[in-house]
């Protein structure tokens, strides 16, 4: 037995020296393992969180823009402490096409999107979406109520053309609007509200309302997400007012006197100058309303405006709440304006201001301009680069927007110089054939090509016609255009041409490929 042990025991002892040493370096690792979990929280808790509120159809009659009739205090004070762009612009006015773009971060031609109902999964289903980035960046992503294209009100409390892969959580309230007072609203045509001018004051109170419910489960989400401190979020926010129906309750109806509502009584005179292409989104029984019939159509969209800026209200309150302001950079913009009135127009798919324009305003913790307005021009595809700089976040290659983060440091940073919006028509009356509409945007011009020129051109000098009451590029009976106006339309159009040819892919715009989108989380 003893030489047996003898025999066994020195041969344990590799062993016993290998355990040693095991044990030896496990207590560092397991502190070093705590340290960098440690490490990784102190980094989410560093990147900031995004917040992203959208409205649906809405214009920049907002008091921050200076508006003297609209009232939206929230929306004030968020401009208060953020950047307010003073010449932001859809890439192209129509709901669908301008989501797809702002949230691919591509101008509509390589989208594939020109129109509603669909979405870029079916036309680019590979592409990289903005709040996809995030998500495989390690953000939580979770969408309420519109981001992407829905048919209002039907589609309102579902998914809508929605991309599930843009988002880890989705909320789809529907309220009463929608639920249940639609036999109520009144509409210039008879059973059309979401593409109809149509409003109702309703009796009842804000948190019955699709988007007060918004705002409520917004509440709900960010109270979640202050409890995480291991991952940033981006929140997405999509009210859906004042998109028609206007309806909004009964005391957002009271805050604005009918004979108070300003009426544009010149129509004829503003547009004998310009082409009948930019013209073709008008509407017959807009044609026909009485004076009445137009002061309770704007009345009404004010009150949904107005409805709305308490819903925004109430998101920030939240943010505020739970502590979550400090590090959250907070996006507030629209797809595009709304006109009521000028020109005779009444609501979008036109290439003017009133449509074309946005209210765009970026605040948050990185912000070195808080409070004040910038000029330069900027684009709704802008926002894809500029919040995935912001927080560190990789993007796709193809992007064709700019970083604003400049801009937002220095907000005479005058950036790109310019940005394109675009507006495709269907068949003409004169050419039967389909064309689109492209218009630069400078500081201090507008330019405008219907088909290349051919259906129209029109130039606006911001400078000298706020209102764009006169098109300089307008020569009647062939008279020759003045030299400087002629050279101006010249310089532009070489802008404008190269910046269509960069958003249309080599192939030429995509088609749809299938109307069943495929759910992607990454690329294959």
């Amino acid at each position: 037995m003893l030489l047996h042990r003898r025999f066994v025991v020195p041969a344990l002892y590799p062993f016993l020296f290998l355990c040693m040493v095991l044990f030896a370096f496990m207590v560092p690792r397991q502190v070093d393992a705590q340290e960098t979990d440690a490490q990784e929280v102190d980094q989410a808790t560093q990147r900031p969180n995004v917040l992203f509120l959208i409205s649906d159809d809405l214009n920049c009659r907002l008091g921050c823009y200076g508006d003297p009739h609209v009232k939206t205090p929230n929306i004030d004070r968020l401009a208060a402490r953020g950047v307010r762009f003073e010449n932001g612009y859809c890439q192209l006015p129509h709901c669908g096409p301008s989501r797809n773009s702002m949230l691919c971060g591509l101008y509509p031609d390589s989208t594939g999107i020109l129109s509603n109902n669909l979405i870029f999964r079916q036309t680019i289903p590979n592409h990289v979406s903005l709040s996809q980035a995030f998500r495989l960046s390690g953000y939580f992503a979770a969408r309420i109520g519109k981001l992407y294209h829905y048919n209002v009100p039907k589609s309102i409390g579902t998914d809508g053309h929605d991309d599930p892969a843009s988002w880890e959580m989705q909320i789809n309230p529907a309220g009463c609007d929608r639920l249940i007072e639609q036999p109520d609203i009144v509409s210039l045509k008879k059973g059309s509200f979401g593409a109809t001018l149509s409003w109702y004051a309703s009796p009842r109170s804000d948190d019955q309302h699709t988007d007060g419910k918004i705002a409520e489960e917004a509440a709900w989400v960010l109270e979640r997400c202050a409890k995480r401190k291991d991952r940033p979020f981006f929140l997405a926010v999509g009210f859906y007012r004042p998109h028609t129906p206007y309806v909004a309750p009964a005391e957002y109806f009271e805050q604005y006197d009918l004979a108070d509502m300003p009426l544009v009584d010149d129509v004829e005179e503003d547009r004998a100058d310009v082409p009948e292409a930019a013209l073709l989104s008008q509407k017959a029984e807009q044609d026909r309303m009485s004076d009445d019939q137009r002061r309770h159509a704007i009345q009404a969209y004010y009150a949904s405006t107005t409805f709305m800026d308490a819903q925004v209200g109430k998101v920030l309150d939240a943010l505020d709440a739970n502590g979550l302001a400090d590090n959250t950079i907070v996006v507030f913009t629209s797809d595009h304006g709304y006109h009521l009135g000028a020109k005779g127009l009444w609501q979008k798919r036109s290439l003017y201001e009133e449509s074309a324009r946005v209210p765009y305003i970026v605040a948050g913790p990185s912000i070195g301009e808080a409070g004040k307005v910038a000029q330069a021009p900027v684009g709704l595809v802008d926002l894809y680069p500029t919040l995935a700089e912001m927080c560190q976040v990789e993007t796709p290659d193809n992007l064709h927007g700019q970083s604003l983060t400049p801009i937002l440091d220095d907000v005479q940073n005058s950036g790109r110089g310019y940005t394109m919006s675009q507006v495709y028509r269907g068949p003409n009356r004169q050419t039967k054939k389909a064309f689109q509409g492209y218009s630069i945007r400078t500081k201090r011009y507008r330019l405008t090509l219907w088909e290349d020129g051919k259906q129209g051109t029109e130039l606006y000098d911001y400078e000298n016609d706020p209102l764009e009451k006169t098109n300089l590029a307008f020569h009647p009976d062939g008279q020759e255009l003045p030299v400087g106006i002629q050279q101006t339309i010249d310089r532009l159009s070489v802008t404008l041409r190269a910046e269509i040819a960069k958003g249309i892919p080599e192939g030429g715009m995509p088609p749809v490929k299938d109307h069943r989108w495929p759910i992607m989380m990454v690329n294959p």
